[in-house]
């Protein structure tokens, strides 16, 4: 039997050299780890003219399945992919971007440059410098699955093949960012190899490249209403799409059905037949070239004579052209309407083109004019207020949309309030803008590591600062490089200059310290890590403002009046932490202005904090036990934490791991873990959702922007999430809630059990044998589908 080589060679299989390369990559690990018996499990796979490639894949995926076993495994599965991924690629990062640089697309025979001409004379310029200074080593630090997403999506390939490997995906990411600064790219690579923070993905995408459109989200408001006005905004949604941009389109200045249309002598068909087209573009123009569809959020203010139409458009039945599900739903909630559902009032829903203005006022100014048109008998048809809301509930319950996001909260606590009314968010609900038909909104993101903070037990608040002013100065040089897919990006963005700061890993580190996630302690921490972002951020502001000048639309914003957002919230300088000095920083801003309008908008940050090895953003962990999907099937992960605190207490086995996939990843009913442990382990389905609307409150004080808010609900119903949402806004958060997630009390995820305890012998046969001919169809069909299809599913 023979084994191909990577260099295309044959050479008969030597069983002892599969065991002595996994053997040799088990470095440092736990006694728990059999190498033999991964080996073992390697050669049932092995058919005659397998590649070493192949093996390699085998192996990691027959680690990865044993990770339940000990947690040691997964660092094994990702240390044969990584070892298998520098075999195949050329350890040279200048050689490896002079590829990229040269290369020739094969249909045409042209050059088609990967790599722009600027970066590339940079990197030819020091090449010896930058080969010296990557470090190899530290891609053996990423975890299975974060390696697998980094293979999947984001490294770089020549004709569907892998060239890049990680640290060379980082140095090109700041080299982008800093071409005409060597100490910054450096410093940059530097803080991202050691895994402090990531930019976002269209940066790690695009950055460095012929058309380094490096945003993440785009905010537009519909140019006006008429075929040339809805037409304009949605080749600007295309563009948008086709760069991989995430869309937020206001569109409350749409008139409703039935109203008259002057050119035509006719009447309107309303939002419904021109949302299905918007749907019909982002199926059609994905972001970059089939990456992934397109992806556009609809905002409509619930005082639109459309919105029962409109709450219907998610929903999973009733008629097809009624629907348009590929779009995301949000509403934009004045307060007057949250008062009128309260107090069981009345609600007249309006035509924006009879009723002209609601749409560009909010407050005060928004309840007379509403009222005024209200008195004058402007209003299509006037309805309980609790009629809009019970469909709003309604749908939620069923699709987890739309949205709630609180129109005057936002507009009262933005620091653009002095451009005009905030009219919509962007795909994600964390980013809160001014638009215009003249400017769509733009925003660069970035994600701070929080574990990363951890020293000696305690949570190192000067560290931080000095890494979120390197973020902050980075996102900041984005906005002046950036590729702008429309005019009225650039626009927007070189007027207000607003970047989005955000963060990932902070239930990991409420775990790491011992702090149940809505502990006291937990609390204060949770406040106390956004003030310190908060105030890196602005310092560092203040100090580009000294060098470049303060952003363009400054003067009249609340910030040059010396209001920071906490004092938004009507909060005190004396009822901080005392950690930072904000009076001198007050007066330090009004004598040098800030450089960019908006800074903090902790996003969802699913595939970076993945890459990273962290939990998602500020969320808490929604299971203790998760599948993951590989070429050779689905198995069980469990929280790494948790895996690790078990062990130590010598109570890991097969039992225990039943019984915790039993009770579909909760551990609140194993009374042989101590209390203590159990706690800490908590799932978001445990917690309530008070309290974690109130920590949102918390940190609330010190996000100029917004944050992607998911709430969780067990055995949902119109009460409980009615009272949810009015706590939500009583509580001043500017996004109410991003997605509803709901289960039943049986959870959905279901895992076959077994009646009786298995041994260790016998799971690990369970899944990790593959038969020899299973094992070959599995190869030809990734070699067929590519590698989507056999990695993971993930976002």
């Amino acid at each position: 039997m023979f084994v191909t080589k990577r260099d295309g060679r044959k050479e008969p299989v030597k069983f002892d050299k599969i065991t002595a390369r996994i053997r040799n990559l088990c470095y440092g690990f736990d006694s728990h780890v059999d190498f033999t018996r991964v080996a073992m499990r390697v050669i049932e796979g092995i058919y005659d003219d397998v590649s070493t490639s192949e093996l390699d894949t085998l192996a990691a995926e027959i680690a990865a399945t044993m990770t339940t076993i000990h947690p040691d495994y997964a660092k094994l599965a990702a240390r044969i992919s990584v070892s298998n991924l520098h075999k195949n690629t050329d350890k040279s990062f200048s050689k490896t971007m002079k590829r990229l640089y040269e290369y020739n697309n094969p249909i045409t025979g042209k050059k088609s440059p990967l790599l722009s001409k600027e970066v590339y004379r940079v990197i030819e310029k020091n090449a010896d410098r930058l080969d010296s200074t990557i470090i190899y080593d530290r891609d053996f630090g990423y975890d299975y699955f974060g390696f697998k997403t980094l293979e999947r999506s984001y490294l770089m390939k020549i004709d569907g093949k892998i060239v890049e490997r990680p640290q060379h995906m980082l140095m090109r990411v700041s080299l982008g960012i800093h071409p005409d600064d060597m100490d910054s790219a450096l410093e940059t690579y530097e803080l991202m190899s050691k895994k402090y923070f990531t930019h976002a993905t269209p940066t790690l995408f695009n950055s460095g490249t012929p058309k380094p459109q490096l945003s993440s989200c785009f905010l537009l408001s519909m140019k006006e209403d008429s075929i040339d006005g809805i037409y304009d905004t949605l080749k600007q949604t295309a563009k948008i799409s086709q760069s991989a941009g995430g869309i937020g389109i206001s569109i409350h200045n749409i008139r409703a059905t039935g109203s008259y249309i002057s050119g035509t002598n006719g009447t309107s068909n309303g939002v419904v037949p021109m949302l299905r087209v918007f749907n019909d573009t982002a199926r059609y123009v994905d972001q970059g070239g089939g990456k992934r569809k397109g992806s556009f959020a609809i905002y409509l203010e619930p005082w639109h004579a459309d919105i029962f139409d409109f709450l219907e458009l998610k929903k999973n039945h009733g008629k097809e052209e009624m629907r348009a599900r590929d779009l995301f739903y949000a509403l934009w909630i004045p307060d007057l309407f949250m008062k009128q559902v309260e107090k069981d009032g009345r609600w007249t829903l309006m035509c924006p083109r009879e009723c002209p203005g609601l749409y560009e006022t909010h407050g005060e100014e928004f309840e007379k004019l509403y009222m005024k048109y209200e008195s004058q008998d402007k209003g299509r048809r006037t309805v309980k207020a609790r009629e809009v809301w019970e469909k709003i509930v309604e749908s939620q319950i069923e699709t987890g949309t739309p949205y709630m996001l609180y129109k005057d909260h936002i507009n009262r606590k933005s620091n653009q309030k002095n451009l005009g009314t905030i009219r919509s968010s962007n795909l994600c609900t964390e980013i809160m803008e001014y638009t215009s038909p003249d400017e769509v909104a733009v925003c660069n993101l970035a994600s701070i590591a929080l574990p990363k903070f951890l020293k000696n037990n305690a949570f190192d608040h000067k560290e931080l600062f000095r890494i979120t002013k390197r973020v902050t100065k980075n996102l900041n040089k984005v906005i002046d490089l950036n590729y702008y897919p429309v005019e009225e990006a650039k626009k927007s963005n070189m007027r207000h200059r607003p970047i989005g700061l955000g963060v990932q890993g902070l239930a990991d580190v409420f775990i790491l310290l011992r702090m149940p996630f809505t502990s006291n302690e937990a609390k204060k921490l949770n406040q106390e890590i956004f003030e310190t972002l908060y105030y890196a951020a602005l310092t560092t502001s203040v100090e580009l403002a000294k060098e470049e000048g303060a952003y363009k639309t400054y003067k009249g914003s609340p910030i040059s009046k010396g209001v920071f957002q906490y004092n938004m919230w009507g909060v005190k300088d004396e009822e901080l932490s005392g950690r930072w000095d904000w009076r001198k920083l007050r007066e330090d801003i009004k004598k040098n202005g800030v450089r960019n309008s908006l800074l903090i908008a902790p996003m969802p940050t699913a595939s970076t904090s993945q890459i990273l090895g962290n939990n998602e953003c500020f969320e808490p962990y929604t299971s203790n036990i998760y599948t993951r999907r590989v070429l050779s099937g689905e198995f069980i992960v469990v929280n790494k934490h948790l895996l690790n605190d078990l062990i130590d207490l010598n109570l890991w086995d097969d039992d225990m791991k039943n019984e915790i996939v039993a009770a579909n990843g909760s551990i609140q009913h194993i009374e042989q873990i101590p209390k203590e442990i159990r706690e800490i382990y908590k799932t978001v389905w445990e917690l309530s959702m008070k309290d974690i609307i109130d920590m949102a409150r918390d940190r609330g004080y010190f996000i100029d922007q917004s944050q992607s808010l998911n709430l969780f609900m067990q055995n949902a119903d119109f009460s409980k999430v009615s009272s949810m949402h009015f706590y939500a806004w009583k509580s001043g958060l500017k996004t109410g809630m991003y997605y509803l997630r709901t289960k039943s009390a049986v959870d959905a995820i279901k895992f076959t059990l077994q009646k009786k305890p298995i041994t260790q012998k016998q799971q690990e046969e369970k899944v990790e044998g593959i038969a020899v001919n299973d094992y070959k169809i599995m190869i030809q069909n990734a070699k067929e589908n590519g590698s989507e299809d056999c990695e993971m599913c993930g976002s």
